[in-house]
């Protein structure tokens, strides 16, 4: 192959390349973008461009404009957050619009296509357009697949899909946003719950973490906030009840009890708030309104379930805290004797009263039993009142965790109700019904139990050994949970 030869394939082949990219990266696209706008009515209007909706009817009118971030606010009726996902949907519908025919270029009777007057006027503002695109819609053709259309300024009646009016036909309600209170729960700091003039603030400590600070320092029930919070997050208005009512009295919103959720921290701390009134059992909800806003919603009665009520209800209930996997040392103690056991590698081995090898089974299932023990209720608070629930323990249990100087201490007695004495033997498994306990700070409480739910413990050397014995239900106990000389925190 000669120079000549070689110069003009490679021409060729540029040539070929160079149509190729044009192809791929122009025409094709160009095509497509033809294909996808045939038949629109607004062949240039993409939806993205724009920038307000306003839809006018008979009995109201809607006008939503964008606001920053791609939502919409609702400026008429109410002005107020709007649904961006229907807002979107109508916005779409509207700008991709494709028209069916042209019925009349020259209508001398529009009220016969129900356009005198129109059953709805649409009016797009378009980015970079100073007159707005006006759609006026009227009634359904005969058939009922299409609905009579034209636009302003123009003669002709044309149809197009009858989605037109579905989407103008919807209800103002429908383009509000339904998020009962709009914040991030993982921004939440701090919690402000009043019910009946009592007043309960809880901050977050740390992710997953609550403190109750007033009206006295607890732990926080961390599963519970968290609930209430996912609930308060994700809660859809049921109704829009009523705007600016001459009375709330109706509603139980008087005299509500209300959530604050405080956002951020510092200066760029804020606060949104949400009012409860009473209930509607016919509707499954309850009557609420956001804070600085006059309209009534009912929001899902499951709301108000969540809702914290009491101190009592929002405490930690966890008798003991420990880490399972560092309890490293347990000691029993009952009318039967002591019994120390130690970690053993995987396993338990006992120290005391003799050296011999433990029945992991036992140890680990009290262990369990005790980690999973939860207040349904709290009785008095200090060390002092301990006499009062648990005038002399039966059993007591101390755990040690890995690097901690004090035990953790469980203290069980007799109920005060009658039942006979017994304690946990070896293997005894002990129906919690009607529990007792006290703790933190000295907090005595009554440890309550789901049926059929079970306290499995060791309380001297036999049962801790190979063989398990098998005994009837112990009876109803007292129960103290003890940290060292401080009692713990419920």
């Amino acid at each position: 192959m000669n120079w000549k030869s070689a110069v003009v394939l490679i021409a060729l082949a540029s040539a070929l390349g160079g149509f190729f990219y044009y192809d791929t990266y122009w025409l094709t696209p160009a095509r497509d973008k033809a294909e996808s706008t045939k038949g629109r009515l607004w062949t240039t209007l993409e939806p993205r461009d724009v920038e307000a909706l306003t839809i006018k009817r008979r009995s109201d009118t809607v006008r939503l404009k964008r606001v920053e971030g791609g939502g919409w606010e609702m400026l008429e009726p109410v002005k107020t957050r709007g649904d961006r996902a229907t807002a979107d949907d109508v916005v779409t519908s509207l700008a991709t619009l494709r028209r069916d025919r042209e019925i009349d270029p020259n209508p001398t009777r529009l009220g016969d296509f129900g356009l005198d007057p129109a059953g709805a006027e649409v009016r797009l503002q378009v980015k970079g357009r100073k007159e707005p695109l006006v759609l006026l819609v009227g009634t359904k053709s005969p058939t009922g697949a299409w609905v009579y259309a034209k636009e302003d300024g123009k003669s002709a009646v044309m149809t197009v899909s009858e989605v037109v009016e579905r989407d103008t036909g919807r209800p103002a309600a429908d383009f509000r946003d339904k998020t009962v209170v709009a914040f991030d729960k993982k921004s939440v700091s701090a919690v402000d719950l009043e019910v009946g003039g009592a007043r309960v603030s809880l901050l977050a400590e740390e992710p997953g973490k609550w403190r109750i600070v007033k009206p006295t320092a607890y732990r926080a029930d961390a599963d519970l906030v968290s609930d209430f919070l996912d609930k308060l997050e994700s809660a859809k208005v049921k109704e829009f009840v009523a705007e600016s009512p001459p009375s709330l009295d109706q509603y139980g919103l008087e005299r509500p009890s209300t959530v604050t959720v405080w956002i951020g921290k510092d200066k760029e701390r804020s606060s949104k708030a949400l009012l409860f009134g009473r209930g509607d059992l016919d509707k499954k909800g309850v009557y609420v309104m956001r804070a600085g806003e006059p309209g009534v919603m009912l929001a899902p009665v499951e709301l108000w379930t969540a809702f914290p009520k009491t101190v009592a209800a929002l405490r930690d209930k966890v008798v003991v805290a420990y880490a399972y996997d560092k309890a490293n040392r347990v000691e029993l103690e009952s009318p039967k004797g002591r019994v120390v056991v130690e970690r053993d590698g995987t396993g338990w081995k006992i120290t005391a009263p003799d050296a011999l090898k433990a029945d992991s089974g036992p140890v680990n299932s009290l262990l369990w039993s005790i980690r999973d023990l939860r207040a349904s209720g709290f009785l008095a608070d200090g060390p002092a009142d301990i006499p009062r629930f648990l005038k002399k323990p039966e059993v007591t249990v101390r755990i040690w965790e890995e690097g901690a100087k004090e035990p953790k201490t469980l203290l069980l007695g007799p109920s005060a109700e009658g039942a006979p004495r017994q304690v946990l033997l070896p293997g005894v498994r002990a129906e919690r019904r009607q529990t007792r306990a006290a703790d933190g700070g000295g907090q005595a409480a009554r440890r309550g139990a789901e049926r059929g739910e079970r306290l499995e413990g060791a309380g001297a050397l036999p049962g801790l050994r190979q063989e398990r014995q098998d005994h009837q239900p112990a009876p109803r106990l007292e129960v103290a949970a003890v940290e060292g000389d401080r009692l713990t925190q419920g």
